[in-house]
């Protein structure tokens, strides 16, 4: 699958181990590297359900968006990058058919 990045200050913050390390101290960059990597290698989104982390579509003010957890609390939130994003016939989003995601942040939405 394709990763874009909705910045360039993020794609920097993700883009190496040194900057995951100093962004995200070196627990979660390790984690984070293996998030990207494993979107990265994944042909389509339907490929993450059967992946740890519990990726799953976000709800409230962040429809359209989704999240995969990268370490406890922090989670790494993105969406399709299609335009219009593809949509199956009850008009939910087609996992199968997102074939890229842009990143939005990484962040803990929750504030815990």
């Amino acid at each position: 699958m394709e990763v874009y990045f909705a910045t360039k200050k993020l794609g920097g913050a993700c883009g190496t181990e040194k900057a995951r390390v100093r962004a995200f101290g070196p627990d979660a960059a390790r984690a984070l590297a293996l998030r990207l990597q494993q979107l990265s290698a994944a042909a389509d989104l339907e490929t993450m359900r059967t992946l740890p982390g519990h990726c799953h579509e976000l709800k409230g003010d962040r429809v359209g968006q989704l999240a995969v957890d990268v370490t406890k609390g922090l989670r790494l939130v993105f969406e399709p990058a299609h335009d219009p994003p593809p949509a199956k016939p009850d008009g939910g989003l087609d996992w199968a058919m997102v074939t890229a995601v842009r990143i939005l942040e990484v962040t803990d939405y929750h504030g815990s």
